[in-house]
């Protein structure tokens, strides 16, 4: 006989699936199956009930009907489909006798069939109790009714919605209004909540809604990035309950409904025209019954809280988290990202990327893969503002935007008098647009000559030049440069005349023979 009780109280233990099967004697795929079941029907704790035949029932239905010869039922299948609309069992019972028929087996009578059901359905909804350790779990929920109140300059009547936390151990309770059920509201609500309780549980059980839960993925749901921060900031962990699955949360649904009856009822004649005020009166009301003692123990909720809870509850982080709010963005071709309709900078290789975008209430961080790679000043005033970074441009773009004429002068005078003297001139006698046109291709000479070279070209044209040009200078320094090579290289040939004549080609070829000699004859005589 398969010990069906042995086998999950081993492996709820940690014990491995081949040490179960050599202690026992069962088959591996034996005990893997009873493993596997126990898992797809929830079972996560045994108790004194669950028997090896209780758990033969409930895990393995299908094998009492083949036992008896008769056609085996999904009684799963079975409770599905009976929760949609217009369903019966009679109908259903009709659809299993005909499949039945079809497989030639023999079907349960309706009589039958039901009495099954009851069974199964019996143990499918039955709840466990969990014993729970002191600040170990919050719940927290928007409870499923509201307040309201009255604006005080219209007279519209406006929803309150009430947030509900929970610690199950004490069963100590917060609760406060908010107008709406936004992602802001549900961060404050939570900080508020911790703050009351004055520390964090180890562990957040939340339904998964959108504030919270980007996507409810079961086993590994997607957290909001702001939920997420918010849990990281005070060192707790997020454990959203299953889809549907209220009972997840059994402490935090149960005080939902107390304080429908003891708060939400109570207030429902009280008049109020802000939402300061009827949060105050909710919270006499939430410390009245936290006092309250119990009807079937000793003590109150703040008691047990006090006596055995407050010291395991994780100590508040200071300061208070700073509330966040994610966005997604993509680069434009400038390497600039919009938010609320300010424009704001990223390093230029991330041109046409999806980025994450942090906005605090001063500061804007924007992520690529969870790494940060730009924040900015939030910007204030008229919209279509930009915040750039000069060193998120290209290296081109920056050169551009850093070409003025002050960062011109200021070249011109580290390489000397002279070559600042031409700037200015180049300044002073053009457009400004098109002064920094010909000092930018000014500027490119550094790139040929040496400084001292540029500094005695500008000096040899402002000696030589009424209207100093960059095509001049360009010419000199060429010059310049070829004799100094030429003379570096041995290769210069430097002419040599007599000095009593100015021309090279010499006195002989303008006929100046002839004059020297009738000179010398009229001497002679």
């Amino acid at each position: 006989m398969i010990q069906y009780r042995r086998i999950l109280e081993l492996y709820f233990r940690g014990t491995s699936q081949r040490t179960i099967c050599s202690s026992l004697g069962h088959s591996r795929d034996t005990v893997s199956e009873v493993i596997q079941r126990s898992r797809q029907s929830g079972i996560a704790q045994l108790t004194n009930e669950m028997n090896n035949q209780w758990l033969l029932e409930f895990l393995f239905p299908e094998k009492q009907a083949i036992a008896k010869g008769y056609f085996p039922v999904d009684w799963e299948e079975v409770h599905k489909e009976l929760q949609k609309k217009n369903m019966t069992l009679k109908l259903l019972h009709r659809e299993y006798e005909q499949r039945a028929r079809d497989n030639k087996k023999i079907p349960y009578a309706y009589r039958t069939f039901c009495r099954h059901y009851g069974k199964y359905a019996k143990k499918h909804k039955a709840t466990m109790p969990i014993k729970r350790k002191p600040g170990e779990i919050m719940e927290v929920d928007w409870a499923g009714d509201t307040l309201s109140l009255q604006d005080r300059s219209t007279g519209e009547k406006l929803t309150v919605y009430l947030f509900v936390a929970t610690l199950p151990y004490s069963q100590l309770f917060y609760a406060e209004g908010f107008f709406n059920m936004k992602s802001e509201n549900w961060l404050i609500a939570h900080i508020h909540a911790f703050e009351y309780f004055n520390g964090v549980a180890e562990t957040l059980v939340p339904d998964n809604l959108k504030t919270g839960v980007n996507k409810p993925i079961k086993g590994e749901p997607v957290l909001n990035e702001a939920y997420r921060e918010l849990s990281g900031h005070y060192g707790t962990t997020i454990v959203p309950t299953r889809v549907k699955a209220p009972k997840d949360k059994p402490s935090v649904e149960s005080n939902v409904g107390y304080i429908s009856r003891q708060i939400i009822a109570a207030l429902r004649y009280y008049q109020c025209f802000s939402l300061i005020d009827l949060n105050k009166k909710i919270l006499e009301e939430v410390n009245k019954l936290n006092d309250e003692p119990f009807q079937k123990r000793e003590g109150s909720r703040r008691s047990v809280f006090n006596e055995e809870e407050k010291a395991k509850l994780i100590p508040l982080r200071y300061p208070r988290y700073q509330l966040t709010e994610w966005k997604t963005a993509k680069v434009q071709t400038n390497y600039h990202i919009q938010v609320n309709r300010m424009y704001y900078s990223v390093p230029y290789e991330y041109i046409q990327s999806q980025v994450d975008v942090k906005i605090t209430k001063d500061l804007i961080e924007v992520y690529f893969k969870e790494m940060r790679i730009a924040s900015h000043k939030i910007l204030l005033g008229d919209i279509g503002q930009y915040s750039t970074n000069p060193n998120h441009m290209p290296d081109s773009h920056r050169k551009y935007l850093e070409h003025t004429p002050e960062q011109v002068i200021g070249c011109a005078k580290r390489i000397g008098e002279n070559t600042e003297k031409f700037v200015e001139y180049i300044l002073d006698n053009n457009v400004e647009k098109k002064a920094l046109m010909i000092l930018a291709s000014f500027k490119n000479l550094t790139n040929s000559y040496s400084d001292k070279l540029i500094e005695e070209g500008c000096k040899t044209l402002m000696a030589i030049s009424h209207a100093p040009a960059l095509s001049v200078l360009k010419t000199i320094l060429k010059r310049m440069k070829d004799t100094q090579n030429s003379r570096e290289n041995g290769t210069l040939n430097e002419a040599k005349t007599d000095n009593d004549y100015g021309f090279v080609r010499g006195a002989k070829y303008f006929g100046g023979i002839k004059n020297e000699k009738r000179r010398n004859i009229t001497q002679i005589n």
